[in-house]
């Protein structure tokens, strides 16, 4: 792909965490929440549990459909987190702390989230997430075990996600700390594009997630990654415009920002961030650098016209240790993902098209990174795929032009948008 549009800047900043809120987000209430139904209605929001296609879901692994969430009394879930010891506390952000625990009757290691009632996150948001997680269900969304609503209290009980969250491997380093290598980073990428792939597209009717962002993609022991925190999820289509901006500086859409629109394309510019975060390791919004390279977008918006430029945003950390080409395919995603007009933006099967062949190479083929990275790969240059099949030199050259057709699928969105009406507003 050869054309490439220039970003405006978004002029948004954030700074730390305080007083267990980001100044980088966003306002957070909900526009519109279901309510809750007595016992004996079905919710009208049920048919969200059922798939377009049924038949994804048992080949995929995702279970059973519809599946209630369980209710935990707060003495159960007091108790499984040692009375909310420091010693169980595994993050904090807007919405409250997040614990790690053990369930008495089954023994499950869980994480269990207690909602700061002065914080960010309402009962409307609250609900919101008990009847996403409760009715959506796939290999890349983390899975919701149940929930806890005794008096005041507001707890949400999850799958315990051993790793943390990207945000903590990737931007958040310790001293000492090892950085993603590359493989790990676009199969996170790739595992990323499929849950909203299921969201946008299997879900019925759609889910906007609204809130994609490093911190909220969670990963397993083995670098698996889920999507997590639907407070902010929104099914669509249901109307003209947003009443009130929800979301995180720096990964909101334009169009989001400026009047309020909101469609699957807003959650396709999002990933488009992270996409680019992944590859630079750089936070989106950074005030510790100079003025000029504190707006990641902005910063990297020259490069994406330039091409040959492509391996200057390589995260230093990798040392160089990258395929050049996968790195300049990486690239031209993200900022197909980035285009000011949500119009020209890829649908998210084009995006999981073309991240599927970079992020299905073995991370410990050695021969597949190299030091010095040059316009092409050496001529014998052998790769490794993930269920252990060597290809030649042919056979790369094969899967480099699949990407780059998947790519080229994505420069038709307009076309497919206007006739999907994936466009339309909420």
């Amino acid at each position: 792909m050869n054309c490439f549009v220039c970003f405006p800047s978004h002029g948004k900043k954030a700074s730390d965490k305080t007083n267990g809120r980001r100044k980088g987000e966003l306002s957070r209430e909900v526009a519109v929440a279901p309510k809750p139904k007595p016992e004996n209605q079905k919710p009208k929001v049920a048919p969200i549990g059922t798939t377009k296609n049924n038949e994804d879901n048992k080949e995929n692994g995702h279970g059973n459909n519809n599946i209630a969430a369980q209710t935990f009394t707060f003495r159960e879930l007091a108790t499984a987190t040692k009375n909310f010891r420091q010693e169980c506390l595994v993050g904090e952000g807007g919405f409250g702390r997040v614990y790690k625990g053990r369930l008495e009757k089954t023994g499950q290691v869980v994480a269990v989230k207690q909602l700061d009632r002065n914080g960010l996150q309402g009962n409307r948001e609250f609900l919101v997430e008990v009847l996403m997680l409760s009715l959506l269900h796939h290999g890349n969304l983390v899975n919701l075990i149940g929930y806890c609503a005794d008096g005041e209290q507001r707890l949400l009980v999850y799958e315990y996600m051993s790793l943390g969250s990207l945000e903590d491997h990737l931007l958040d380093l310790q001293p000492g700390q090892k950085p993603l290598d590359w493989f790990t980073r676009m199969k996170i990428a790739l595992d990323a594009a499929k849950g909203l792939e299921y969201l946008h597209d299997k879900a019925n009717p759609p889910v906007i997630y609204r809130d994609l962002k490093s911190s909220n993609i969670l990963l397993d022991k083995d670098f698996n990654a889920k999507l997590s925190d639907f407070g902010l999820a929104k099914l669509g289509p249901v109307g003209d415009r947003s009443s009130r901006l929800m979301g995180t500086y720096g990964y909101c859409a334009p169009e989001y920002q400026r009047i309020g629109q909101l469609t699957v394309k807003s959650d396709i510019y999002s990933f488009g961030v992270v996409l680019l975060e992944l590859i630079t390791g750089r936070k989106t919004i950074d005030t510790t650098r100079r003025n000029e390279e504190q707006n990641l977008v902005t910063w990297a918006e020259p490069v994406f016209k330039d091409p040959p430029r492509f391996p200057e945003l390589a995260d230093p950390r990798l040392e160089g240790h990258f395929p050049v080409r996968a790195l300049q395919q990486a690239v031209a995603v993200a900022a197909m993902c980035l285009q000011e007009e949500p119009s020209v933006r890829p649908l998210i099967t084009d995006v999981v098209s073309a991240l599927g062949v970079l992020g299905t190479c073995c991370p410990d083929a050695g021969a597949t990174s190299f030091d010095n990275p040059s316009p092409s790969p050496p001529s014998d240059h052998i790769m490794i795929s993930a269920n252990g099949i060597v290809h030649d030199d042919e056979s790369l050259r094969e899967r480099q032009r699949a990407v780059a057709e998947a790519i080229e699928w994505g420069s038709t969105s307009r076309h497919n948008a206007s006739r999907c009406g994936s466009t339309s507003s909420v």
